[in-house]
């Protein structure tokens, strides 16, 4: 049986147009199948216009081929707080209902013009800024949080109803909703891809997150933004036998009542795997100087910093703006002074080039994703405490998908990596994937009208 297109990752469907077995009009209708089958409950998108898609797919099957670039045909799904020239960018806020920038982000720019098809908007916090969810659902569960900022986009992914998604992290943004929807998500170095034409919350901490069901998709995006390491690595992943892992729990692992039993048995479990795999395992404790580091970056910089950036909603609609994005112009909610927004900029900075040597020791260090499954409910997006540390500290991020809750939920483990290795950081994913993902697919819940062939995310 031939399964819909829009279950194969880009790089699968790629190499299909690119062989004329498939055309990007076809894909999109399957895609766009997919969301009206699911979109009732899933709720990932903030907008989407199928006369749209379908027109812009046809321009793009009327290409000739020697015009056609790597990401031709490729399904994009775009955060709702990331420019695109002809979709509206409204930031989950009523101050920008309808607002149509006329423009497109930098990455919009770069995958539009290399041959994605830019599908919809997918939706986020408010300016993804705030712990509050949106609309969006848990692919797995209706029920549960799909995690947040990038809400829409780790759902949508998760659910077959793109096969790429833009999202963004200040703290674990991108992060936890792969580990929550089951997907692979990359947060890169910070700053390796532009963020022109983003909302920028924290100038010091935002950086463009990856969405996708397979290393390889994440690796074609890696290639399409100069993801280039200074000695990259060899083309085929080292094996794992000549491999190795710090594992590193962090200080988050002991506070707010401790891991969960899930986190627990996959941490437990990926060190077992990889041992039996050959790889070499050290754990170790990170520095005490690294306990107060999420303190730091939420209450110093990110208060510091989100003084000016919503500055500008707050003078010309304070009530349009949230009460929390609000106190931070007001410098209520923290009460930052500049002295120690200054203290967390220069003591974050002289941590940055020890935890690049401290990592820089193996082919990556495996540390948690998230506290446990995703929580029941849509009033918050999760606990992003296990990601922060590593968002501040610019170093690249790369989440793997492969275990799961006894409530069949999904759950992942991140790898790290120093910054600007995030080429051998993915091919370490690859090697890793390739023995976590799908270690607990049986115990996953199926997503509605998933077929057998289809596997929940691929190496």
């Amino acid at each position: 049986m031939t399964i819909p297109s829009n279950f194969l990752t880009a790089t699968e469907t790629i190499a299909l147009i690119n062989d004329g077995k498939l055309t990007v009009t076809q894909l999109a209708l399957d895609h766009f199948a997919r969301y009206e089958a699911r979109d009732a409950e899933v709720e990932a998108w903030a907008y989407i216009n199928k006369d749209h898609i379908l027109k812009e797919a046809k321009r793009l099957d009327d290409l000739p081929k020697e015009k056609r670039g790597p990401l031709h045909g490729m399904i994009l799904g775009v955060k709702d707080m990331i420019n695109t020239y002809d979709l509206p960018t409204q930031h989950n806020s009523p101050i920008y209902k309808g607002h149509q920038p006329g423009i497109d982000a930098a990455p919009v720019a770069v995958c539009r013009a290399l041959g994605a098809l830019i599908y919809g908007k997918t939706h986020t916090t408010e300016f993804a800024s705030t712990g509050v969810g949106p609309p969006a659902h848990n692919a797995y569960d209706p029920a549960r949080t799909p995690g947040g900022s990038s809400s829409g986009s780790g759902a949508a992914v998760g659910d077959y109803q793109c096969q790429i998604a833009f999202g963004t992290q200040t703290g674990g943004d991108t992060i936890r909703p792969g580990s929550f929807n089951n997907i692979f998500a990359m947060k890169p170095t910070w700053s390796a891809i532009s963020r022109e034409g983003l909302k920028i919350f924290s100038v010091t901490l935002d950086t463009l997150g990856l969405y996708s069901r397979s290393v390889s998709d994440l690796q074609l995006l890696a290639y399409a933004f100069r993801l280039i390491d200074d000695v990259p690595p060899p083309l085929t992943p080292k094996p794992l036998s000549e491999c190795t892992f710090g594992y590193t729990k962090t200080h988050s692992w002991y506070i707010s009542g401790g891991p969960s039993p899930e986190l627990i048995r996959a941490y437990e479990t990926s060190k077992e795997i990889l041992l039996s795999a050959g790889a070499k395992i050290e754990e170790f404790e990170m520095p005490p100087e690294f306990n107060d580091l999420a303190l730091l970056r939420n209450r110093y910089i990110m208060a510091g910093e989100g003084r000016a950036a919503f500055l500008p909603e707050y003078v010309a609609n304070r009530w349009g703006l949230s009460d929390q994005l609000a106190s931070h112009v007001e410098n209520k909610q923290f009460v930052i002074t500049r002295q120690m927004q200054l203290q967390a900029y220069d003591e974050i900075a002289a941590l940055r080039p020890i935890v690049d040597g401290m990592l820089g020791k193996y082919d990556a260090v495996v540390t948690p994703s998230v506290p446990g499954e995703a929580p029941i409910g849509l009033g918050s997006t999760g606990d992003a405490r296990f990601c922060s540390m590593w968002t501040a500290l610019h170093v690249p991020c790369v989440q793997i998908p492969g275990f799961a809750s006894e409530n069949g939920m999904p759950i992942g483990l991140t790898l790290v990596g120093p910054r600007y290795h995030d080429q051998k950081l993915l091919s370490t994913s690859k090697a890793v994937a390739a023995v976590w993902n799908g270690y607990d697919n049986a115990k996953l819940v199926k997503l509605p009208g998933e077929p057998a062939e289809a596997v929940h995310a691929k190496p």
